[in-house]
């Protein structure tokens, strides 16, 4: 998930916080119907993990039903493919016929191959000829993709995925704070103090989901300003394991009070073109993960495909 961008200036403007598309908390979704009984003739193969009964396949698979709404049927099965297949409910090599899937999700043949070329081009699924389209070992997996991250954030694999987010902010959010320093905008500083005061206050009021938004701009904004293209491609990377869950299941740093100081000083820092003291400041940001604070988890809406 983006935030949301000024045409002018091709950064979040003031008082665009509040109409970043966050999701409220999941209401409980319809469980998943149950599929056809089988007949009399010889047993079929191993059914696929859409027509498992299971309530917890039923509970991930659902878990953004609520809020789907208005975003496209497209957008929904993207969704709960792409929680199936890292979840490992549809495993390795799983063959997936859009016939099947179309009948199990009641959705158009236009709307399942739609879906399977996004999740293709996340490198979750392959399609060639004769072969049909099969589910790609993890290795294949664009690890990157923010879409991904989410869903390993919510799946068997979530621990890994919030050590693996946060070595990699560790090697990259010092570097950007260093290189930031160097080249300075005022209108750019002036958001990375805002974002910090409203982190202050959001802290203060107990809320979560403001605190994640500000602290998301906030470091998104660090990697776009830092000179180098390649880590502000990597800007989605970190905005994404800092919206998941609100917050800390996807980041390093819990919202207390020290962690305020710190952003304080990598603007100052940053502010003064001092690039020691902000690399040095965010790297006393980033080690902040042992403290503890309470955080309101969110699960953020599908992302337009």
């Amino acid at each position: 998930m983006t935030t949301a961008r000024s045409s002018d200036s091709g950064y979040a403007g003031s008082g665009e916080l509040d109409r970043y598309p966050y999701a409220e908390a999941p209401a409980a979704a319809a469980a998943v119907a149950a599929g056809p009984a089988a007949g009399h003739a010889p047993p079929p193969p191993p059914a696929p993990a859409w027509e498992r009964s299971d309530s917890d396949l039923t509970v991930r698979a659902s878990r953004r039903a609520a809020t789907s709404r208005g975003r496209g049927l497209h957008g929904q099965l993207v969704q709960q493919l792409g929680q199936m297949i890292v979840s490992g409910d549809l495993g390795a090599d799983r063959p997936l016929v859009p016939e099947e899937i179309g009948q199990r999700f009641e959705v158009s043949r236009t709307v399942v191959r739609e879906s399977l070329r996004v999740l293709e081009a996340k490198g979750l699924v392959s399609a060639r000829p004769n072969v049909g389209t099969r589910v790609r070992p993890v290795a294949d997996w664009n690890l990157l993709d923010p879409d991904i991250i989410e869903w390993r954030a919510f799946g068997p694999q979530r621990e890994d995925q919030r050590r693996e987010l946060c070595e990699l902010r560790w090697t990259i959010e010092p570097l950007a704070a260093r290189l930031a320093a160097g080249h300075g905008r005022e209108d750019v500083q002036q958001r990375l103090a805002d974002m910090t005061e409203i982190m202050s206050h959001a802290l203060v009021q107990g809320d979560g989901v403001t605190f994640s938004r500000a602290d998301a701009e906030f470091h998104g904004l660090i990697l776009q300003v830092a000179g180098n293209r390649m880590l502000e491609h990597l800007s989605g990377v970190v905005t994404a394991a800092l919206q998941v869950s609100g917050g800390p299941v996807g980041g390093c740093e819990r919202p207390t009070e020290s962690s305020i100081a710190h952003h304080a000083r990598i603007v100052d820092a940053l502010a003064a073109g001092d690039s020691t003291a902000a690399e040095s400041a965010m790297r006393q940001l980033l080690s902040g993960h042992t403290e503890t604070g309470p955080v309101e988890r969110v699960v953020p809406a599908p992302r337009e495909h």
